[in-house]
Protein backbone atom coordinates (compact mmCIF):
# COMPACT_ATOMS: atom_id res chain seq x y z
CA UNK A 1 0.00 0.00 0.00
CA UNK A 2 2.68 2.82 1.10
CA UNK A 3 4.58 1.30 -2.11
CA UNK A 4 1.34 2.87 -4.66
CA UNK A 5 0.95 5.89 -2.65
CA UNK A 6 4.81 6.60 -3.46
CA UNK A 7 4.64 6.04 -6.79
CA UNK A 8 1.36 7.94 -7.24
CA UNK A 9 2.75 11.00 -5.66
CA UNK A 10 5.47 10.66 -7.97
CA UNK A 11 3.64 10.83 -10.61
CA UNK A 12 2.02 13.77 -9.07
CA UNK A 13 5.27 15.31 -8.85
CA UNK A 14 6.38 14.77 -12.81
CA UNK A 15 3.05 15.84 -14.40
CA UNK A 16 3.53 19.62 -16.07
CA UNK A 17 1.29 21.83 -15.36
CA UNK A 18 0.54 24.11 -18.25
CA UNK A 19 -0.44 27.78 -18.64
CA UNK A 20 -4.23 27.85 -19.54
CA UNK A 21 -3.92 31.50 -20.50
CA UNK A 22 -2.34 32.14 -23.53
CA UNK A 23 0.73 34.47 -23.31
CA UNK A 24 2.13 37.54 -25.28
CA UNK A 25 -0.29 37.30 -27.30
CA UNK A 26 -2.95 40.42 -27.86
CA UNK A 27 -5.41 39.36 -24.49
CA UNK A 28 -2.23 39.40 -22.47
CA UNK A 29 -1.49 42.83 -22.79
CA UNK A 30 -4.95 43.55 -22.83
CA UNK A 31 -5.69 42.05 -19.24
CA UNK A 32 -2.18 43.60 -18.05
CA UNK A 33 -3.62 47.03 -19.40
CA UNK A 34 -7.16 46.36 -17.67
CA UNK A 35 -5.33 45.40 -14.30
CA UNK A 36 -3.34 48.34 -14.16
CA UNK A 37 -6.24 50.34 -15.15
CA UNK A 38 -8.57 48.98 -12.43
CA UNK A 39 -5.60 49.23 -10.05
CA UNK A 40 -5.18 53.19 -10.45
CA UNK A 41 -8.97 53.38 -10.62
CA UNK A 42 -8.98 51.58 -6.99
CA UNK A 43 -6.15 53.85 -5.74
CA UNK A 44 -8.67 56.82 -6.92
CA UNK A 45 -11.60 55.46 -5.14
CA UNK A 46 -9.45 54.95 -1.66
CA UNK A 47 -8.10 58.42 -2.01
CA UNK A 48 -12.11 59.82 -3.00
CA UNK A 49 -10.89 61.46 -6.06
CA UNK A 50 -13.81 61.58 -7.73
CA UNK A 51 -15.88 60.54 -10.62
CA UNK A 52 -12.42 59.94 -11.92
CA UNK A 53 -12.09 56.76 -10.25
CA UNK A 54 -15.38 55.47 -12.45
CA UNK A 55 -13.98 56.39 -15.58
CA UNK A 56 -10.72 54.28 -14.62
CA UNK A 57 -13.19 51.55 -12.84
CA UNK A 58 -15.25 51.79 -16.31
CA UNK A 59 -12.24 51.59 -18.52
CA UNK A 60 -10.90 48.72 -16.90
CA UNK A 61 -13.76 46.53 -16.35
CA UNK A 62 -14.33 47.06 -20.24
CA UNK A 63 -11.33 45.93 -21.05
CA UNK A 64 -11.78 42.88 -18.50
CA UNK A 65 -14.81 42.08 -20.33
CA UNK A 66 -13.59 41.80 -24.13
CA UNK A 67 -10.44 39.47 -22.58
CA UNK A 68 -13.20 37.25 -21.19
CA UNK A 69 -15.11 37.55 -24.87
CA UNK A 70 -11.69 36.44 -25.99
CA UNK A 71 -11.29 33.62 -24.18
CA UNK A 72 -14.95 32.29 -23.85
CA UNK A 73 -14.81 32.78 -20.05
CA UNK A 74 -18.55 32.83 -18.56
CA UNK A 75 -17.03 34.03 -15.31
CA UNK A 76 -14.99 37.25 -16.25
CA UNK A 77 -17.63 37.84 -18.30
CA UNK A 78 -20.29 37.87 -15.89
CA UNK A 79 -18.22 39.32 -13.29
CA UNK A 80 -17.19 42.31 -15.28
CA UNK A 81 -20.15 42.79 -17.16
CA UNK A 82 -22.05 43.34 -13.76
CA UNK A 83 -19.36 45.75 -12.48
CA UNK A 84 -19.35 48.11 -15.15
CA UNK A 85 -22.98 48.24 -14.69
CA UNK A 86 -22.21 48.83 -10.95
CA UNK A 87 -19.86 52.31 -12.00
CA UNK A 88 -22.14 53.10 -14.65
CA UNK A 89 -24.65 53.90 -12.57
CA UNK A 90 -22.49 55.02 -9.95
CA UNK A 91 -21.80 57.63 -12.49
CA UNK A 92 -25.09 58.76 -13.79
CA UNK A 93 -25.96 58.98 -9.91
CA UNK A 94 -23.24 61.36 -9.41
CA UNK A 95 -23.80 63.89 -12.12
CA UNK A 96 -27.77 63.35 -10.98
CA UNK A 97 -27.43 64.22 -7.35
CA UNK A 98 -25.30 67.50 -8.54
Amino acid sequence: MKLNLKKSKQKENKIKRAKVTPAHGPSWYLKWLATFVILIGAAFNSLEIVPVNFYFMLTGTGLWFIVGMLWFDRALITLNAVIFGIHFIGIILHYSYR
